[in-house]
């Protein structure tokens, strides 16, 4: 696919987008910063997950990613070369706070404060997440987020971040895709620190949305003006894999744990009674206290949507039965049957469409903007680095459809975040997947657009131009 060739219904629908809506591109401080031990800096749980043996594909690590930390203005001016109007990138704590206690750590905020300086200096919005996945790793040690204390550690640390960029930064995002860090964290052992543990995944639920709530009171409470305050969710349509009750309920079950245990709590003060009944069957309890709820949903401004996927669900096992060994309900994906991305992620834009509409109809007048997304794929440089990234190109295609579809059936979404500005380090993957819309070279550090970075420039310069 060229950069010109989007034609028809989707060329239409992307047309059409509203004229103030965002463009732009997103990171995350330990996927592209480096630096891990430079100016204070202290562990966090990705340093140490990463030494695991095993835990992170070839044995890669965090060390240098990006080297962003040292070439941030560079990085900057990419993005401005590239068109887009925002720029959503997160704030290591640890390097803010170092061992997530104390004052703050002059250095490690000062990168802060300069990167926001030079993007407005660019013309680009700044919009901070003050958490993606790097807790530091005393506050780990301490127990982690299924400790109810991180909650409070984590408000303490959020408004030291506030309090020195509250003067220049309009939009900011509490936490980054709770689920992944409670379930894949905690529960699944798949990301950092971890740990397998279903009761405290939970609590670790209960108490990033604590954190999430603690904070937005308190930077509420400091605002000078108003400012943008919200939270990002990794999200998905749950499609029943047929009519009949054990499939439906299985994708109830998975529509509950993915989304309505966030939301619920977020914008209506309550966790999903389902969900709670689902969860006392296998002995877990969410440890509420008094108060919290209250706090927890405490009013947001946006909601920031990560969509990247959607799956079937069935609730017959293989052998037709529809309990486990622990007389508990089977649960699992089935193929869609569409094409899949590198990370073997099926392509479905139609349920993104679906999620958005969805998430309009259960939780009204909560304006969302799209913070994450994009795709892997197996690309293919030239001799000057160029990747002609034709799946990629098209991915955005028609998931920018797909959400200009959602706006047309009435949902309040006002922009657009690519995932991700560069290739960077992908958790568990290393540095195998490659999500960048720029090309990483990881030996030099060079970066090239890919095709899909001049396509969205294009749709940037087009729609403000109208």
């Amino acid at each position: 696919m060229s950069t010109t060739s989007v034609s028809g219904a989707a060329a239409d629908l992307i047309a059409g987008l509203p004229a103030d809506f965002r463009w732009g591109v997103a990171t995350s401080s330990y996927q592209i910063e480096g630096a891990i031990a430079e100016d204070g800096r202290t562990p966090s749980i990705w340093d140490t997950f990463c030494q695991v043996p095993g835990a992170i594909d070839n044995g890669d690590v965090g060390d240098i990613a990006c080297d962003h930390y040292h070439r941030m203005p560079e990085d900057v001016a990419l993005i401005k070369s590239l068109g887009f109007d925002t720029y959503r990138f997160s704030v290591a704590w640890p390097r803010v706070q170092p061992r997530g206690k104390g004052p703050v750590n002059p250095a490690g905020l000062g990168f802060y404060d300069k990167l926001v300086d030079e993007l407005l200096a660019q013309g680009i919005d700044p919009w901070v997440t003050l958490y993606h996945w790097d807790l530091p790793q005393e506050l780990e040690d301490a127990g982690g987020w299924p400790n109810r204390d991180t909650a409070y550690r984590f408000a303490e640390y959020s408004m030291l971040v506030f309090d020195a960029l509250k003067d220049r930064v309009n939009t900011w995002t509490t936490l980054n895709e709770p689920w992944c860090s409670a379930m894949l964290g905690y529960a699944y052992g798949l990301h950092a620190p971890g740990r397998k543990e279903y009761p405290a995944a939970i609590a670790a639920v209960h108490h990033l949305l604590l954190g999430h709530g603690l904070a937005t009171t308190a930077m509420r409470e400091a605002s000078p003006r108003k400012l943008d305050i919200g939270i990002t969710l990794n999200v998905a349509t749950a499609y029943p894999a047929s009519d009949a009750e054990p499939d439906t309920e299985a994708a109830r079950r998975a529509d509950g744990m993915g989304r309505r245990i966030y939301l619920d709590p977020l914008v209506h003060g309550r966790y999903p009674a389902d969900i709670v009944a689902d969860l006392a069957l296998e002995g877990v309890e969410i440890p509420v206290q008094d108060g919290d709820l209250e706090l927890i949903s405490a009013p947001i401004d946006v909601l920031g949507v990560n969509y990247y996927f959607s799956q079937k669900f069935s609730g017959y096992a293989e052998d037709g039965s529809t309990a486990d060994e622990k007389g508990l309900p089977i649960s699992r994906t089935i193929p869609l049957g569409r094409p899949k991305t590198a990370m073997d992620w099926e392509i479905v834009p139609e349920g993104f469409t679906d999620l958005l509409l969805s998430i309009a109809r259960d939780y009204p007048n909560l304006p969302m903007v799209i913070t994450e997304n994009g795709s892997a794929f197996e690309d293919t440089p030239d001799e000057n680095g160029y990747v002609a990234d034709d799946g990629r190109t098209e991915y955005f295609t028609t998931h920018l459809a797909a959400v200009a579809e959602a706006i047309n059936q009435g949902a309040d979404i006002r922009g657009y975040l690519a995932w991700s500005l560069l290739d960077n380090f992908e958790w568990a993957y290393g540095y195998v997947k490659r999500f960048g819309i720029v090309r990483v070279d990881y030996d030099t550090q060079a970066r090239i657009p890919k095709q899909s970075a001049l396509y969205l420039k294009e749709l940037a310069e087009a729609h403000r131009a109208r």
